[in-house]
């Protein structure tokens, strides 16, 4: 909301000294977010003045056309001559009122100005366009063409209020009320105590019989219609200096009167308001939610597709408006054809949750529906038609129609009981009961009662639904800044819990391995995990979607890591950078079979146990999850050798990584499993009282999956559960013992069938060679016609140490005969050579 000073002083008598930065202050101590003050003419300096145009010569000899003018200035250059101007636009004519800048004066951006012979002509001065007085978009494209009954030689500085100063407040969705100069003018007399001239307290005649026949169908979706008519308008009257000037200054482009008028009053009072043609509406005015497929061109010239959850505003005819976001175009108020003369103005409030989601469907977010969806005050909406009413006789020679339509859904005014020194416990200050009511009534609610107080909440304001929204008013009136800074006093000795440790633990390994850690927000679309190739009963299919997602694209929350790791990847890709290892550590969610409604905690007291464990019974089920990422090279090439592209065993290694930090026995298979290659893909398992739980998997990506989410070849990645490798472990990882004793190394290669996985015949080693066996390690896997084409020699190296002696040959011989055995009883494999 872009607020102009000299437009908000006329509702709050500001001291004349006060400057923008000033009520900037005051307006962010009570809590709005006023970005930038934006001086207005702060670089502008005069003579630049009112002149009219007496001569226009027609310079053809040039590659564009080229005017050499004449122009009245009055006595403002000293002489009362003409002053001659050379000019290349060409909407102005003889006998125009223009803008004239005359030498020594200086325009925005520094610009000088000072007499310069240019086209063979010198031209003494310029005739400026409203981009070169930095007035912005005026709609003209072109010089300013001023009223005619405007003086000639009027300081046009002051005329066109080009000095002033604008500030831009980000409007959070809990405060709609401050997107009008009502609602910050409020807050404003707030701030410095002062009385506020409420633009909204008008005299507005009663509603009647005669008014134009409104029939609201849906008075959930609309519960206040009110509409009035003006008739007798002149359609060739233009919006006055004054009223392009404040809609160019709140950043709105002038477009004609009626329009301009209704976006004008929007902006004082918050209200949005429609002007429709009466010539163009055919019939009873209705409100009501659209039929599936029904058609509607709005003023933007897109033909929609209507929903059957919109809310409409219809004719005899149909749909002729998207209810609180955009007109149709066939009511549309045309000027170009200079026919309109009656006007009907609708001034209605809809529910701000179906303009929200209508906005959202259709993606055109509009003026008026950024405005209901944040919550518009449903009272002021007869004050803003009459308003619109008043403005339209007062500038378009119009007269107001006696008839008055008002229809009205009854509701009862929002009441909330609070403690009078509930503010105090929850800011940890004592106000008192005084400060307290003195506070709410500011904002405007209506406050009975002594110790329990009463609280009748304003139209306006419909984010105050409880105690503790009561509760923020009065310490944000009072001031944020008051607060006492008091430390939270945490119990000593608990630390960190070992699943923060693990998480740790986990990110320095990574990063030690030379990964870099690429964050991501949590969210997801669904058509990844069809990319992925995902099968249809897949649990990662199951999502839990969000009801107000930041972007429709990506409107669930994750269910792996992948997602938005692969993304990172790409971009840094198409950015030139090529060789990639990247890792995150986070959350992710699964919805739980049972869905339940959380339950709002207390402010003034901790949550009991039952309490939290209700809350988070209602919350997704969040395992903390690693993955990483590779491409390009993991090894670069130079002087000391050749490099080494990443491939299916980096992520299998970071996935080792993971278990020697969680200290746990990581279990190695061929797997086969959504986006990763199924020759190249390793299913990660962990052994959980007694039981052989998968965690992850790791590999190379699908060829498939690369083409499809774009990228590079022969990218490989893994992800694990963490949670599930913690509750494996068996606690923190015990560091190595060192052993004075020799090492007795024993090599066996055996023969197994090539479907019998390594994993498993290194597990019947381990388990054979007993407590000696200190290591054991894959060093080498052949195959050949000697040994048949269905079966494969593995040779493992197996290293044994006793703690309290040298081991015999004997001993290790024993050792390793007994993993060869149980090696041969469950996978079947034979001693090569024997």
């Amino acid at each position: 909301m872009r607020v102009p000073l000299s437009w908000l002083r006329e509702y709050v008598d500001l001291p004349a000294t006060e400057t923008g930065r000033d009520v900037q202050a005051k307006l962010i101590s009570a809590g709005l977010e006023v970005e930038t003050v934006e001086p207005l003419g702060a670089d502008l300096k005069g003579p630049l003045v009112v002149g009219q145009v007496l001569t226009i010569e027609e310079l053809t000899e040039f590659k564009k056309p080229i005017r050499f003018c004449t122009v009245a200035v009055g006595t403002a250059n000293g002489t009362g001559e003409p002053q001659e101007i050379v000019c290349g636009a060409r909407n102005f004519a003889v006998g125009d009122k223009v803008v004239v800048v005359l030498p020594g004066a200086v325009l925005p951006g520094n610009f000088a100005i000072a007499a310069r012979k240019t086209y063979g002509k010198t031209s003494h001065g310029m005739i400026c366009s409203g981009d070169e007085l930095g007035m912005g978009d005026d709609g003209s494209g072109g010089i300013i063409v001023l009223p005619p009954e405007v003086e000639v030689g009027t300081d046009a500085i002051e005329l066109l209020q080009l000095v002033d100063e604008v500030l831009d407040i980000a409007v959070t969705p809990d405060r709609g009320y401050a997107l009008s100069m009502r609602g910050v003018a409020r807050e404003t007399a707030i701030a410095y105590g002062l009385p506020l001239r409420d633009p909204a307290l008008l005299d507005v005649p009663a509603p009647n019989a005669f008014g134009y026949p409104v029939q609201v169908s849906d008075p959930m979706g609309c519960d206040r219609f009110t509409a009035r008519t003006v008739t007798g308008l002149d359609p060739d009257a233009q919006s006055p200096i004054w009223l392009r000037r404040r809609l160019q200054k709140a950043g709105m482009r002038p477009i004609s009167l009626a329009v301009d008028i209704t976006n004008y009053v929007m902006l004082e009072l918050g209200q949005p308001l429609h002007a429709y043609d009466r010539g163009r509406v055919q019939g009873t005015i209705g409100v009501r939610r659209a039929e599936k497929g029904e058609k509607l061109t709005t003023l933007d010239g897109v033909k929609r597709t209507l929903n059957a959850e919109d809310l409409v505003i219809t004719d005899d005819r149909g749909p002729i408006g998207l209810a609180g976001v955009m007109g149709g175009a066939n009511t549309e108020i045309d000027d170009t054809e200079g026919t309109t003369t009656e006007v009907v103005v609708e001034a209605a409030h809809f529910d701000a949750i179906s303009i929200a989601r209508t906005a959202r469907r259709h993606k055109l977010a509009s003026e008026a529906s950024k405005r209901f969806e944040r919550g518009v005050d449903p009272q002021a909406a007869s004050a803003a038609a009459q308003r619109t009413v008043d403005l339209l006789v007062l500038l378009a020679g119009g007269t107001a129609d006696a008839g008055v339509t008002e229809v009205i859904t009854p509701s009862a005014p929002h009441t909330i009981t609070i403690p009078a020194n509930h503010p105090d416990k929850v800011a940890g200050v004592d106000y008192g009961r005084e400060t307290v009511v003195r506070r709410l009534q500011q904002v405007g609610c209506d406050v009975y009662g002594q110790d329990e107080l009463i609280v009748t909440v304003p139209s306006w304001r419909p984010d105050l639904t409880d105690p503790n929204d009561l509760a923020e008013e009065v310490i944000r009136l009072e001031g944020y800044e008051n607060l006492p800074s008091t430390l939270p006093k945490p119990p000593a000795g608990l630390g960190l819990t070992d699943r923060q440790r693990l998480h740790r633990r986990v990110g320095r390994a990574l990063a030690g391995a030379g990964y870099v850690e690429s964050p991501n927000y949590p969210f997801m679309g669904e058509q990844v995990l069809d990319q992925f190739g995902l099968a249809d009963d897949d649990p990662n299919r199951k999502v839990v979607k969000l009801v107000n997602p930041l972007s429709d694209e990506e409107p669930a929350l994750r269910t792996t890591l992948l997602p938005g790791l692969l993304q990172a990847l790409r971009r840094n890709d198409g950015r030139g950078s090529h060789d990639l290892a990247l890792f995150e550590t986070g959350l992710v969610f699964h919805p739980r079979a049972e869905l339940r409604i959380a339950g709002r905690l207390p402010v003034d007291r901790r949550p009991t146990d039952e309490e939290i464990a209700s809350l988070t019974a209602a919350l997704p089920v969040q395992p903390r999850h690693a993955a990483v990422v590779l491409a390009g090279a993991r090894e670069q090439a130079g002087w000391w050798g050749k490099g080494r592209p990443a491939d299916w065993a980096d992520a299998i290694e970071a996935a080792r990584i993971l278990a020697r930090e969680a200290g746990t026995e990581l279990l190695v298979r061929s797997g086969q499993y959504g986006p990763w290659h199924p020759g190249r893909c390793a299913e990660l398992s962990v052994v959980v009282d007694g039981t052989r739980r998968v965690v992850g998997h790791a590999g190379e990506l699908h060829p498939r999956v690369l083409k499809a989410l774009g990228l590079p070849a022969r990218t490989c990645a893994m992800e694990l559960d963490l949670d599930a490798l913690e509750e494996a472990s068996s606690g923190h990882p015990k560091g190595p013992k060192i052993s004075t004793f020799p090492v007795a190394t024993q090599d066996v290669a055996l023969v197994v069938d090539k479907a019998v996985p390594h994993a498993d015949v290194e597990a019947a080693l381990r388990e054979g060679a007993g407590e000696l066996l200190e290591s054991i390690r894959l060093f080498d896997e052949y195959e050949s016609e000697q040994l048949g084409g269905d079966r494969k020699s593995l040779a493992y190296a197996l290293r044994f140490r006793a703690d309290d002696r040298t081991l015999t040959v004997d001993e290790a011989s024993a050792a390793r005969d007994a993993a060869v055995a149980l090696a041969t009883e469950r996978t079947g494999a034979v001693l090569r050579g024997a």
